[in-house]
């Protein structure tokens, strides 16, 4: 398998065979790196900028901590020290930064910012993490399933919450890609868009995967191997929607009833941070003004045994260090 020179911005671009090799590799480099095994002479001497217009934690520290077992030096750049789609455009941005670096990664907003830094930037650009897609996300949370379940092809998961955004979107992307059985529960109103579903469906039918959209928690979560979920309010939304998303997601929290629902084999997952207690100071003022302690995920869940959010949380980091690997060129053995 090939991927040198290849950006990595949507699953959609990829097979199920070069999205498995990646997990795979992933995997690989995650034993080496557990057993103390250096890999700094694969790409000693280069460097990576990393563009973060929204800021991260797993993201950020995934990429730099990657970038240097790869040998390889990083460059952070954040809202404050980029000009990029303000003094210049995204194009002389990813021309400059191309001429500098071997890789860029991005994370922000609008998918096309990623997708024509890759146009014009002559070297592979990854997503961190766009208002659509959330790609390597996936493949942490493919690789903690293949561990955790032993199986990825049929494993039925289900989405709760607001499936509008990059999350769910990308979740139903590799469920349909990888013979996953994909199920968004949630009001109607949070829907994914009808478009992705369709082009999910169509390929879904190639794989032995199945798309499924309800609005019955029971239904939803019955049987379920995966209960997934993420925060209501996405970064960069107004305050003035938590009302509304409280008001309207909370049947759809992911507690002690949805996970025995779905039974004892059920995993929780999460991309993180989650808000499943007052631990935090967004915590504490969500709490203050409307009365709840917990939102997306109660406590009881998220520190429960079935809860498996902090292996999925490492992941990122070994399954960001093999698409950069991967598609900076993999050195021969």
């Amino acid at each position: 398998m090939n991927l040198k020179g290849r950006s990595f911005l949507k699953l959609l671009d990829f097979t199920p065979e070069e999205i498995l090799y990646l997990v795979d590799l992933a995997a690989e480099l995650k034993e080496k790196k557990k057993k103390g095994i250096l890999t700094k002479e694969y790409h000693a001497g280069k460097n990576v900028a990393l563009i973060f217009e929204k800021t991260s934690t797993r993201t950020r520290c995934s990429f730099e901590v990657a970038a240097y077992d790869l040998g390889m030096g990083c460059t952070y750049l954040d809202p404050s020290s980029s000009q990029i789609g303000k003094k210049e455009s995204i194009a002389d941005t990813a021309r400059v930064l191309g001429s500098m670096y071997e890789g860029i990664e991005y994370r922000g907003f609008e998918q096309e910012i990623v997708e024509e830094l890759a146009k014009y930037a002559g070297v592979p650009v990854w997503n961190g993490l766009t208002n659509e897609f959330h790609p390597t996300q996936m493949l942490a949370d493919v690789l903690t399933i293949k561990e955790k379940l032993g199986r990825i092809k049929g494993v039925k998961l289900t989405y709760m919450g607001d499936a509008r955004y990059n999350m769910a979107n990308s979740l139903m992307v590799v469920c349909a890609k990888l013979g996953m059985h994909f199920t968004a529960c949630t009001s109607a109103k949070y829907f994914p868009d009808k478009a992705l579903v369709d082009t999910c469906k169509e390929i879904a039918a190639q794989t032995g995967a199945t798309i499924t959209l309800t609005e019955d928690v029971k239904e939803g979560t019955k049987g379920a191997d995966v209960v997934y979920t993420d925060v209501w309010v996405s970064m960069g939304e107004p305050d003035s929607v938590w009302t509304e998303r409280i008001k309207e997601l909370s049947p759809y929290q992911v507690n002690k009833a949805a996970m025995d629902n779905a039974g004892p084999q059920a995993i929780f997952m999460h991309c993180l941070p989650a808000f499943h207690d007052l631990k935090t100071v967004i915590g504490r003022e969500i709490s203050a003004k409307f009365g709840i302690s917990e939102m997306e995920v109660t406590d009881e869940v998220f520190e429960s045994a079935q809860s498996v959010v902090f292996d999925e949380a490492e992941n990122r980091m070994h399954t960001i260090k093999a698409v950069m690997l991967a598609t900076l060129g993999v050195p021969e053995q």
